[in-house]
């Protein structure tokens, strides 16, 4: 049987202060959740937090990854990066970054360079807002 997830993704919100305040209030209260229970901070967050709720046994998660590795490729995040601050996860092709452009290809690169690196790789799957207004969710 699968063991359930419950993920948190903080989008780019938050400053030191609210973060370490949230994560510390989140590392107790999950205990005996029966689930994984991972949070995803913004980018400069994840060491700081990664502190704070590990040893809660709260996973952590980066928000995206590259699809390359280490290299000349200015504001991006190596997977191999993420897993050096200590995420476990990573989460890949948000709807507002498809909304974007950002296709199935690039999300299918991102998820191999991130599995590659060891990362489990959440996939977020779904419609717009303006889609399940017009029932085109099963679509």
């Amino acid at each position: 049987m699968r063991r359930s997830v419950v993920a948190g993704n903080w989008k780019m919100h938050g400053s030191t202060a609210s973060i370490e305040a949230l994560a510390q209030a989140l590392g107790g209260s999950v205990s005996g959740a029966g689930c994984d229970v991972i949070v995803s901070p913004p980018f400069p967050y994840l060491s700081l937090v990664h502190r704070l709720v590990s040893e809660h046994g709260i996973g952590i998660a980066g928000q995206d990854c590259s699809e390359h590795g280490q290299g000349a490729h200015t504001g991006e995040v190596a997977a191999d990066m993420l897993v050096d601050l200590g995420c476990d996860w990573v989460i890949l092709g948000h709807s507002e970054r498809r909304q974007a452009g950002e296709t199935d290809a690039a999300v299918a690169a991102k998820a191999a360079a991130a599995r590659a690196a060891g990362l489990k790789p959440i996939l977020c799957v779904g419609e717009t807002l303006e889609q399940r207004q017009a029932g085109q969710a099963q679509a």
